[in-house]
């Protein structure tokens, strides 16, 4: 459900966000070159590399260009009805 944000920062912006989605992508890298080597899926995972457990989307203020989860955008808004 859509809630409203307020931005932790500037404390103003109300209405000015970035909704930046994360899309994971696993990966091996050569170690020398930095090249990499082969793309992973969720389901292929060695037991050395940890899934990624982070939020799905990230919010940027479009006024002071904080980027947060968007948990602390809500929760401001919240603080200050």
């Amino acid at each position: 459900m859509p809630a409203p944000y307020l931005c932790p920062n500037c404390k103003t912006n109300r209405s000015r966000f970035n909704i930046i989605e994360q899309h994971v992508k696993s990966v091996k890298l050569n170690p020398q070159t930095g090249d990499i080597v082969e793309e992973l899926e969720q389901g292929t995972l060695d037991p050395f590399h940890v899934t990624y457990k982070g939020p799905e989307y990230r919010i940027q203020c479009g006024v002071c260009g904080l980027i947060e989860d968007e948990l602390s955008f809500i929760k401001r808004a919240q603080l200050n009805q």
